[in-house]
């Protein structure tokens, strides 16, 4: 089945030209757009899009609150969300990660990584492995000088389960973090899965926001 994608951008000219670069993958359908983060939450919960493209800022509601809402409406299937920012608004797209972004895309990325980043988030995968991403996640939680405390559910994880987790704060995927714990691909999903409903997580977005806010890892 074809992955199903709505575009919300304020541009019509980046709705029209993200909307003709995916439709013309044999696995992707656009089935829609908005040029408001109001529509967007609207057609979103009407349409049930596998994957959703949101840019940060739009009139009316913004994409931060749009993703919210519709990420809120806790949807089944999930509907993964993916934010569309450049770099100056950087704080924006970290606070869409803490409400259950899936991950975050340069507008100006080529048109290759668009197509991936859509493919990989409706995966069910945070889009966290390339290395912009890396850099934008350490460079937010490193200007954001207070950290919670340790929360006491870490204290629950195993020993292979906290380095799993410090492997998804690191930007791997399943596949990359198997080939470094020399281990089976499902026993890496298996791990994923502990960690997450220890943590009282979504997904591995928030893993990653977790991990850096309470120093698991440190950026750089």
């Amino acid at each position: 089945m074809a992955i199903t994608v709505f575009i919300a951008d304020d541009q019509a000219m980046v709705r029209q030209g993200f909307g003709a670069l995916l439709a013309a993958q044999p696995d992707i359908s656009v089935v829609g757009d908005a040029p408001d983060g109001k529509v967007a939450v609207e057609e979103v919960l009407r349409l049930r899009p596998d994957v959703v493209l949101m840019d940060v800022r739009m009139p009316e509601l913004n994409g931060l609150e749009a993703a919210e809402r519709i990420l809120g409406a806790a949807l089944q299937p999930p509907v993964r969300v993916l934010m569309l920012t450049t770099f100056d608004i950087d704080d924006y797209v970290y606070e869409a990660l803490r409400v259950g972004a899936s991950g975050f895309l340069l507008k100006d990325a080529p048109a290759e990584e668009l197509i991936r980043a859509v493919r990989v988030v409706a995966d069910g995968e945070a889009l966290l492995a390339p290395s912009v991403t890396r850099r934008l996640i350490a460079d937010v939680t490193h200007r954001r000088a207070a950290r919670r405390a340790e929360p006491a559910q870490l204290a629950t994880l195993t020993p292979r389960e906290r380095e799993v987790l410090e492997l998804i704060a690191r930007g791997l995927s399943n596949t990359e973090i198997a080939e470094t714990l020399f281990v089976a691909e499902q026993t890496v999903k298996t791990h994923v899965g502990k960690v997450l409903g220890k943590l009282h997580l979504r997904d591995r977005a928030q893993a990653v926001v977790l991990a850096y806010e309470t120093g698991v890892v440190t950026p750089g």
